[in-house]
């Protein structure tokens, strides 16, 4: 039976696009081999849409967002930008999204698969097995807080101004999401701030604690400081199952764990919003955790698994398709074992494959799965 689902595609900059059309081919298989139907749409954002329209996310696009189930979404920036005006920044385009769509919960899987647990820079056995996910709040925090800005001052000296801002509707929304989480796994959270120095701490610990001691009390929490939490990651990662925390320290933190995986290109994410309680439908945006990566932009050398993985995300969280997901993910730990990587993760005894290459085998894989 045929299930049409709106899927929006955007690429973005530097190898954006290059890991991209991987996912494309994935969701066009699953479409002639499993009926799993997607309409696919595309547009420009980021750097593209700058040079373009002069917006790093132009209205049009914005609205097409609004009106799918799920935004695919590659990577945005790059040199050729950096002197922009902070208004005129390619990542602009994707605070945007995130704000307007209300995405305010972002979740970071940071899987080891058994294959690349050599090629972690830790020690094999802390990162073997490795299976954490970091719930990391979205759009409140200093990124978005007011007042923000730099100004110059009556000695001719300048000050910077960014705003640390948390409300207890924030930290409840994001505890609840991380919590439930936790209930389908190993039943462990972590609370992650700093709240020895800062007022936002002291309250992101006292709310998240109020919300379970009232609706979650059969789950395990435990308070962490940031600075601590970052430490514990690299002597013992597998410690951790559910981290949750504000939008300054989950972006480093998660960045921290995509290194136990072996390379920032095995990271995927999704960025939920608000579920509709009339239509149950909730915004969507998966994107893979690296960057635009510049550097190896055009030369189909990027490794495209960790945005394969986010449209597994995708499969999971936005259309309900778990044994898709399943079945995907399996596929790429199949790649993984049969020793073929990327430049990113090449070692001795592994065969290099391109981007395109490694597309190839993914599909391979799915289809040996499928019979």
């Amino acid at each position: 039976m045929s299930t049409n689902k709106s899927l929006l595609i955007l690429p973005g900059d530097g190898i954006g696009p290059e890991v991209m059309d991987q996912v494309v081919r994935v969701a066009d298989w699953f479409g002639r081999e499993r009926a799993v139907k997607f309409d696919l749409d595309d547009g420009i954002c980021g750097g593209a849409a700058l040079d373009a329209e002069g917006t790093a996310m132009p209205d049009a696009v914005m609205a097409k967002a609004k009106a799918s189930d799920a935004v695919m979404f590659g990577a945005v920036g790059g040199p050729k930008w950096d002197a922009n005006p902070f208004h005129l920044k390619p990542e602009q385009g994707l605070l945007r999204l995130r704000k307007e769509l209300d995405l305010f919960a972002n979740l970071r899987p940071a899987l080891c698969f058994e294959a690349l647990a050599e090629a972690s820079s830790l020690k094999a056995d802390l990162v073997s097995g490795l299976d954490i996910v970091i719930v990391r709040e979205l759009t409140g925090g200093v990124y978005f807080g007011e007042p923000r800005g730099i100004e110059t001052l009556a000695d001719g000296s300048r000050k910077g101004v960014d705003t640390q801002l948390y409300t207890t509707p924030e930290i409840h929304r994001i505890a609840r999401v991380a919590f439930e989480l936790a209930r389908k796994r190993r039943n462990l959270v972590h609370s992650s701030e700093k709240s020895n120095v800062m007022h936002t701490g002291v309250l992101w610990r006292e709310e998240v604690t109020a919300v379970h001691e009232a609706e979650y009390a059969d789950v395990e929490l435990r308070h962490i400081l940031s600075d601590n939490c970052a430490m514990q990651l690299v002597r013992a990662p597998k410690q951790f199952d559910v981290i949750v925390t504000d939008n300054l320290f989950g972006d480093m933190l998660s960045d921290v764990a995509a290194m136990l995986t072996g390379s920032l290109g095995m990271l995927p994410s999704a960025s939920l919003g608000a579920e509709d309680p009339a239509t149950g439908k909730r915004h969507a945006l998966y994107e893979p955790v690296h960057g635009s990566a510049p550097d190896i932009a055009g030369q189909g050398v990027a490794n495209p698994l960790a945005c394969i993985l986010s449209f597994a995300m995708a499969l999971r969280y936005s259309f309900d398709l778990g044994d898709e997901a399943d079945m995907l993910e399996a596929a790429v730990a199949g790649v993984l074992a049969k020793g073929l990587r990327t430049a990113d993760l090449a070692q001795a005894n592994t065969s290099r494959v391109s981007t395109a290459e490694m597309g190839d085998a993914v599909l391979r894989g799915l289809e040996q799965a499928a019979g």
